[in-house]
């Protein structure tokens, strides 16, 4: 029985090594590779686009109107009053978009030439044309017409009762002008005090000519300088024509003025819009405050005239477009040739241009030579 016991084991035995021997070999165990974690790309953002540029409003449109420079040698409010006129009738004639603009000075008015040269248009006496095309290249279009003159004057005005009968006795005298960038207030009297060897004494800045003649006849002043425009006789017609002038013919004091028995009997009209001595009409600053000094001829006398100035002039910023400039250079023709001018410029009590006509740079060398002479600056 043990035998047999021993022989079934030992059976079993070989039996499970066989089953062992045929089952499946052990496989070595092996290194787990490293697996590098597989890196996530960023998401992308786009790039930022530009921003599309807004374009920037067209010169002359209601976003970016022409502003049209004023001087401040008369009222302000005459000048946005008439100048208002003038860019009605501009925008109807062109479609432009224009702002009137009287800045406080005529410095100031050449400033913002230069400080806005694509956009400015500016009616400027001889000196700032001649400071402002040095200083930025302002470019002159248009000249002054008065009654048939291209040139004005200055006028040294006194009380009537003044003992004042030459520019010698002006010598130690206070002296009133509008504003020292004025070309006839101030500059061209300047040079030819100093050449006559006078020295003012006092001097006062009354702010325009209108302010000069007021200062005058109160008193407050014992001469001033201001523009002087040729009379009109009766019939309407210059006292002295532009060719008697040239010639030579004009040598005397009294040719400048209105006939002498007609001055007690100067007034303003019934419209009050015009200054009148029997007839013969007062173009000159003094005319500028007839209302409320309506006796102001009876009262300021002229002293003396000065040489002749180059009128007053329209020009235009130095980068203005070429095209629009064109345009409004045709406008300001034909405008000029209408009634609604002489409720504008053309007004006595504004700047009294009668007309315009085109206007060259080298007529202004006269003036650029005055003010070398005199060294004036107009810093901005």
């Amino acid at each position: 029985m043990k035998r047999s016991l021993f022989v079934l084991f030992a059976v079993l035995a070989v039996f499970a090594f066989v089953l062992a021997a045929c089952g499946p070999a052990e496989v070595p165990a092996t290194e787990a590779p490293v697996v590098e974690p597989t890196a996530v790309p960023p998401t992308a953002v786009p790039p930022t686009a530009e921003p599309t540029a807004v374009p920037e409003p067209a010169i002359g449109s209601p976003e970016h109107p022409i502003k049209v420079l004023f001087v401040p040698s008369v009222d302000a409010n005459i000048i946005v009053t008439g100048g208002d006129v003038m860019a009605k009738a501009l925008n109807e004639a062109t479609g432009l978009t224009f702002e009137v603009v009287v800045p406080t000075s005529y410095a100031a008015t050449i400033e913002e030439m230069c400080a806005s040269p694509a956009d400015t248009m500016a009616f400027i006496p001889g000196l700032g044309y001649a400071i402002a095309s040095q200083l930025c290249g302002v470019d002159v279009s248009f000249k002054a017409i008065r009654y048939g003159y291209p040139v004005y004057w200055a006028e040294y005005i006194v009380a009537r009762d003044s003992k004042y009968q030459t520019l010698a006795d002006l010598e130690g005298a206070t002296w009133g002008y509008g504003d020292q960038g004025s070309t006839s207030g101030y500059m061209v009297p300047a040079v030819e005090l100093a050449a006559a060897g006078i020295t003012p004494g006092e001097q006062v800045q009354t702010g325009g000519h209108n302010q000069t003649v007021t200062a005058v006849y109160n008193g407050e002043v014992e001469f001033g300088t201001v523009f002087y425009s040729v009379p009109l006789n009766p019939d309407g017609k210059p006292v002295f024509s532009w060719a008697d002038y040239q010639a030579g013919t004009v040598t005397s004091l009294e040719q400048y003025e209105v006939a002498a028995d007609a001055i007690p009997n100067c007034a303003p009209n019934a419209e009050g819009k015009k200054l009148l001595c029997d007839g013969w009409r007062v173009l000159d600053a003094r005319a500028n405050i007839r209302t409320e000094a309506p006796d102001v001829m009876q009262k300021v006398r002229i002293l003396a005239i000065s040489s002749a100035i180059p009128n007053d002039t329209l020009s235009f910023g130095p980068e203005f477009p070429a095209e629009v400039r064109a345009k409004i250079e045709e406008a300001l023709i034909a405008f000029a040739q209408t009634d609604a001018w002489k409720e504008s410029i053309g007004s006595a009590d504004f700047y009294g241009w009668s007309g315009i006509e085109a206007a060259t740079d080298a007529e202004y060398d006269m003036v650029r030579e005055m003010v070398v002479a005199t060294g004036y600056k107009i810093e901005p």
